[in-house]
């Protein structure tokens, strides 16, 4: 008897795209000509969080909206982001973006229960921790669990990993 295929479901980010997207939008930024003269930059601010600067509320969004454009040219989603709102700091505006990574029980309830009603039968899913396992005995089966949980439209990105 062949053993069970399986795949897992996580919320994981490519750091390195990340940083490139970033490091890119920053480039940008110093070269365009809307931005000289406003203070407008865009920084790591720890490991986990992005720090955009600028003399205005308007240009510090418009300075998100750039990180954005690049990061969706890497191939990443924008629903790893929490930008939060504009807050002043002495003369300057500044934007705090949180990177979002991992799937939380709560979310993992949700998805392991969609798959239980309204997956193939036979599909079985284990939470582990910020992933979900989901084996079953065919591989057609696990095709039809990762095209329903990608129609899904969750408020975090969703990858599938070893899938096997």
């Amino acid at each position: 008897m062949a053993a069970d295929a399986s795949f897992d479901i996580v919320s994981k980010i490519d750091h390195q795209e990340v940083d490139n997207a970033l490091n890119q939008a920053a480039k940008e930024i110093s070269q365009r000509f809307d931005f000289k003269n406003t203070g407008a930059a865009i920084s790591w601010h720890g490991d986990e969080s992005i720090e955009v600067t600028a003399n205005a509320d308007e240009r510090a969004k418009a300075v998100v909206d750039v990180f954005k454009e690049k990061l969706i040219k890497r191939q990443l989603s924008l629903k790893i982001l929490d930008v939060a709102e504009p807050r002043q700091s002495g003369k300057e505006v500044k934007i705090t973006i949180d990177l979002q990574e991992g799937i939380s029980q709560e979310q993992a309830k949700k998805i392991s229960k969609l798959i239980r009603d309204e997956g193939p039968k036979g599909v079985k899913v284990q939470i582990q921790g910020e992933e979900l396992r989901v084996t079953s005995k065919k591989r057609d089966d696990l095709q039809e669990v990762i095209a329903l949980v990608k129609a899904q439209d969750y408020d975090f990105a969703v990858q599938f990993t070893n899938y096997r």
